[in-house]
């Protein structure tokens, strides 16, 4: 099956965003409890690439499938799994890396490195952390997961806080999200 890109995400409504989160048919895993457990020998750098035994996955369709298979575990540690397997995956900061953000019809769309689309809200909070000299912020895309913002998307939310007063908080969903770090 070709891969097809995703359109813009400045051109898509409410709406349209919606479809294509539903469109996202991800494996339950949240339902499978696999006895069987191990190591996958992956991980997820600082900069969202991927890797196997220390070389980059280069298939975006290879990232986008194991991306729908990861779990974090209350105790922050990192998982694919299967039905039939658990393998742990070490990730330096954050599962994903958020591309771009668009706010339509108050509220903030996503994208994130794997082309999916994440609506921020009350099951998919924004987060600040760092400090005032290093601030990094946060969208959680599910399972525990989160993405990372990278300095274009942070600029971008940034812009929008700004445009929508001078306090540093953004609304979506229906939840105020403060982009400063506590």
């Amino acid at each position: 099956m070709v891969y097809t890109p995703p359109p813009e995400l400045a051109g898509l409504s409410l709406a349209q965003i919606a479809e294509q989160v539903e469109a996202r048919k991800l494996p339950p895993v949240e339902q499978w409890t696999p006895e069987q457990t191990g190591e996958s020998h992956m991980q997820i750098q600082e900069d969202g690439t991927w890797l196997h035994e220390g070389s980059p996955i280069s298939r975006p369709a290879m990232v986008r499938a194991f991306a729908g298979l990861l779990r974090r575990e209350d105790d922050g540690g990192y998982w694919l799994v299967t039905p039939f397997q658990k393998l742990s995956i070490e990730v330096e900061d954050a599962c994903f890396i958020a591309t771009d953000v668009s706010e339509t019809e108050g509220n903030l769309a996503f994208r994130i490195n794997t082309d999916e689309l994440v609506v921020a809200g009350p099951d998919n909070p924004i987060r600040a952390d760092g400090d005032a000299e290093k601030p990094r912020l946060y969208v959680h895309v599910r399972r525990g997961c989160e993405a990372r913002l990278n300095r274009s998307t942070y600029e971008q939310l940034a812009q929008i806080a700004l445009e929508n007063g001078e306090d540093w908080s953004v609304t979506s969903g229906g939840e105020r999200f403060s982009l400063l770090p506590a």
